[in-house]
């Protein structure tokens, strides 16, 4: 992290919205605080550091409105959640520009991460771009 946020984004989804996961390479790599001011999430972070013990592991929590919990996620983790509420306004501050050339996408349901998103797949919602997601082994650059 280089010590401050830089960018704020706020999301506003519906029940099932499944975002992600989704990372910045390079040196366009972006560590985020995320929490949710509105409704309940279930938030992932993947690790993508090669060489680091947790490689290829992800880790969940809820957040909501409720718990008033906040997620830091370093550089060097994939991102995503989905929408446990009926609606969730979502925010997350960026330490580095978002770079389109240089963002990356690991699929939902990549096997072998077998995230458990705490929704059945039947009610999720994705975007096309999220629907064609590489795995995780596919991932030549992370």
């Amino acid at each position: 992290m280089n010590g401050h946020f830089i960018q704020d984004n706020i999301s506003k989804s519906k029940y099932g919205v499944l975002r992600g996961l989704h990372f910045q390479k390079s040196e366009y790599a972006q560590a985020k605080l995320v929490s949710c001011i509105q409704g309940k999430v279930w938030d992932v972070a993947v690790d993508l550091r090669e060489g680091s013990p947790s490689f290829g592991k992800w880790f969940g929590i809820e957040l909501s409105d409720e718990n008033k919990l906040q997620f830091y996620i370093p550089r060097g983790f994939a991102h995503g959640f989905c929408v446990l509420s009926e609606e969730a306004i979502f925010s997350y501050k960026c330490d580095n520009f978002y770079n389109k050339e240089y963002e990356g996408s690991i699929k939902f349901n990549d096997p072998d991460l077998n995230i458990d998103w705490k929704l059945k797949e039947h009610v999720m919602i994705l975007s096309e771009k999220d629907k064609i997601a590489p795995l995780f082994k596919d991932n030549c650059m992370f």
